[in-house]
């Protein structure tokens, strides 16, 4: 086991403040916690002490916990950080300031379980860049910086991509790789997996381009697949489809040029 790590909790109020250092008091990967009741003091601290990991409530007078994030982009090594709230809405915008985890209050043991161990794949993902070979001034980058899109922290050796959805009012998280196809609905973008649909405030565009990396090709203005789950390619028929598991969608001809391209370095082999 490693050993363990220094921690700041920052909440303005008192109540959630000691329930949340309790908590994580009981976690043997936890040694001192450090407490600050305001952003200020969250700054001070960050200032003064050797923190490992932040735990940062969004709502604070002052400086708030986005405020802190943000200024944690200037630190040389920025610490890795998990936003504790009560608030279902920012998550988008936390997981774009590079957060490693969006817990909501009121905190279950289990789920603040989870954020450390992701906040401990973060660490061991950031000095393993620091050590690789060639790895300088400019390989001080936070971990957990998006390499897929706003809404997905990037996979480590450990943890797969993940994504931030809204779904009855609270935010959860799926796994990236778990996402078969995306749909355009306006400003929005429907996340469909073997289990269910997701609506994310991410327009079609921005997740074409950012998650390109990961498997993800445009084949319709209204569609975006994962290479990884088409089972079928039908791109010789005079309406060319791509079928993923019981769903078949329409590929444009505008698009099918390009499609061809990514399956032809991909292990897919079209069926007529």
């Amino acid at each position: 086991m490693t050993d363990p790590i220094t921690v700041l909790v920052a909440d303005d109020e008192q109540p959630a403040l000691d329930e949340l250092a309790f908590l994580l008091g009981r976690d043997a990967r936890i040694g001192t916690i450090h407490r600050a009741s305001n952003g200020a003091d969250a700054l001070r601290i960050l200032t003064l002490e050797q923190i490992d990991a932040v735990f940062l409530d969004i709502h604070m007078p002052g400086l708030s916990g986005i405020d802190i994030a943000q200024a944690l982009g200037r630190f040389d090594r920025r610490p890795p950080f998990v936003f504790v709230t009560a608030d279902e809405e920012r998550a988008l915008e936390a997981f774009d300031l590079s957060a490693v985890d969006y817990v909501l209050k009121p905190v279950r043991a289990e789920r603040l379980d989870r954020a450390v161990g992701r906040l401990l794949d973060a660490r061991a993902a950031s000095a393993s860049a620091s050590a690789a070979p060639g790895a300088g001034a400019g390989s001080g980058d936070a971990p957990g910086s998006p390499a897929t899109a706003p809404v997905a922290t990037p996979p480590t050796a450990t943890a797969p991509a993940l994504v931030a959805v809204s779904l009855g009012g609270t935010t959860r998280m799926i796994r990236q790789d778990a996402i078969q196809y995306v749909q355009a609905q306006g400003d929005y973008a429907r996340l469909h997996t073997d289990d269910g649909s997701y609506l994310v405030r991410v327009p079609m565009s921005d997740l074409e381009q950012q998650w390109a990396a990961a498997g993800f090709v445009r084949i319709h203005r209204s569609y975006l697949v994962s290479l990884a789950h088409v089972s079928r390619l039908r791109l010789g028929a005079s309406s060319p489809t791509v079928v993923i598991g019981a769903t078949e969608l329409p590929v444009s001809r505008r698009l099918l040029p390009s499609l061809r391209d990514r399956v032809s370095a991909s292990r897919i082999r079209p069926r007529s």
